[in-house]
């Protein structure tokens, strides 16, 4: 049989090759060495196509793990099935990278928040899981600042405010330039820190009501939908996140102690929120779990 093969095909390739030689020379008919300049540049293509596919080393390794793989498929499935807690985690239809629980996207950042809470256009930033205690403790005690400015210079502003009324009698008053520069600060000084307290104090109350409920304020406009539509059906929502009013604020301040309520609330501290944004369990101080009835 191999003699035969190598009589048939002895005569072949001789022609071929004779084909290839007359394609050298510029007698030859374009036509031919066009056909010839063709069958080169596939033959080359296809050398390193089959060079760079079956060369390659990802291609050797899947040729050695494909027992491996058959093992896994055939074998394994046999011994049992592993009963583990399978976690749920979102794609973020932003930025195409997985959105854990609590975390949203913020347009003006352009990045997706760990617990975001709102985007601050005063900060500059967003409030979310590292910032959100500094963010109240700032509103708190910006507020205690701001009364304690008003009602420390109520009756200042209540002389001044006095004066500058004089200014329009006739006679009008004997009042230096510093004296009047001096009234009108006053006046200007207890209106901005009396704005400031009421529209501050407001936002303070708003957040620490959050708080207490354990939510978010992107998660209350969540929670608020998520409540009718199963209130429809007549099911109860409650919220994961909502280990009490007092445990909340514990999670929220990081008190593990009582000491703590001095050292870490009244006392400047940079300790760290409990947990790392991406889980959510119960901290071990909780006393009570809520039932995870939806996790937003």
């Amino acid at each position: 049989m191999r003699s035969r093969r190598s009589l048939l095909l002895g005569p072949a390739r001789l022609c071929f090759r004779l084909l290839l030689l007359l394609g050298y020379r510029r007698r030859c008919p374009p036509l031919l060495r066009n056909l010839v300049l063709r069958w080169r540049y596939g033959k080359v293509c296809l050398r390193s196509l089959l060079y760079n596919s079956f060369g390659g080393s990802d291609t050797a390794i899947d040729s050695a793990f494909e027992p491996v793989y058959w093992l896994v498929d055939n074998v394994i499935r046999w011994f049992g099935v592993a009963k583990t807690d399978l976690a749920t985690v979102s794609i973020c239809k932003k930025c195409i990278y997985p959105k854990p629980a609590r975390t949203h996207h913020c347009s003006i950042c352009n990045r997706c928040v760990l617990k975001m809470d709102h985007h601050c256009p005063w900060l500059n930033n967003c409030v979310g899981h590292y910032n959100h205690r500094y963010f109240f403790s700032f509103c708190f005690f910006m507020t205690l600042g701001c009364v304690y400015c008003s009602f420390g210079s109520w009756d200042m502003f209540r002389e001044a405010y006095a004066a500058l009324e004089t200014y329009h009698q006739t006679p009008p008053p004997t009042f230096s330039f510093r004296e009047r520069m001096t009234h009108k600060s006053l006046v200007y000084l207890w209106f901005l820190c009396s704005s400031v307290a009421l529209a501050l104090g407001a936002l303070t109350v708003w957040h620490a009501v959050l708080i207490s409920r354990g939510e978010t304020s992107i998660e209350r406009h969540i929670n608020r939908k998520e409540r009718h539509r199963l209130s429809l059906k007549g099911k109860v929502f409650r919220n994961p996140y909502n280990y009490g009013c007092l445990d909340n604020w514990k999670v929220f301040l990081g008190v593990n102690t009582r000491r703590h309520w001095l050292t870490r609330v009244l006392l400047p501290s940079s300790h760290l929120p409990y947990g790392n944004g991406m889980t959510w369990d119960p901290p071990p101080y909780v006393t009570t779990a809520p039932d995870s009835v939806l996790a937003v």
